[in-house]
C-alpha cells in the first residue's frame, strides 16, 4: 500500500472567487459537469496520442472513455487512459 501525500497551495483571491462561481453555478447542472469531465478525459487522450507522437513511446491502440454507472450507490465513474497533468502543469495552469 502507498501512503498519499497531500500538498496545499494558495490560490490568489480573483482565483478563488471564480473556482467558487464555476463550482456554484456550472457544475450544479449535472450535464454540463458531465460532459467538462468527459471533455477532459479527451483532452488525456490526446495529450497521450501526441507524446507516443513525438516520443515514439507508447501506441494510441486501445484509447479509451468508459462511464461506469452504478445505481445502487449512485455513482457514475468516467475513467480514461489518457495522461493527465504533471504537478508542475497543475501548479501553473491552477
Amino acid at each position: 500500500m502507498t501512503e498519499t501525500q497531500t500538498q496545499q497551495y494558495s490560490f490568489q483571491a480573483e482565483i478563488k472567487q471564480l473556482l467558487h462561481l464555476l463550482s456554484h453555478s456550472l457544475y450544479q447542472n449535472r450535464e454540463i459537469t458531465i460532459r467538462e469531465l468527459v471533455s477532459n478525459a479527451s483532452d488525456a487522450l490526446d495529450k497521450f496520442r501526441y507524446q507516443s507522437v513525438t516520443t515514439g513511446q507508447g501506441t494510441a491502440a486501445g484509447l479509451g472513455i468508459w462511464l461506469e454507472p452504478d445505481k445502487d450507490a449512485k455513482i457514475l465513474v468516467i475513467r480514461d487512459n489518457g495522461i493527465g497533468m504533471t504537478q508542475q502543469e497543475l501548479i501553473q495552469n491552477l
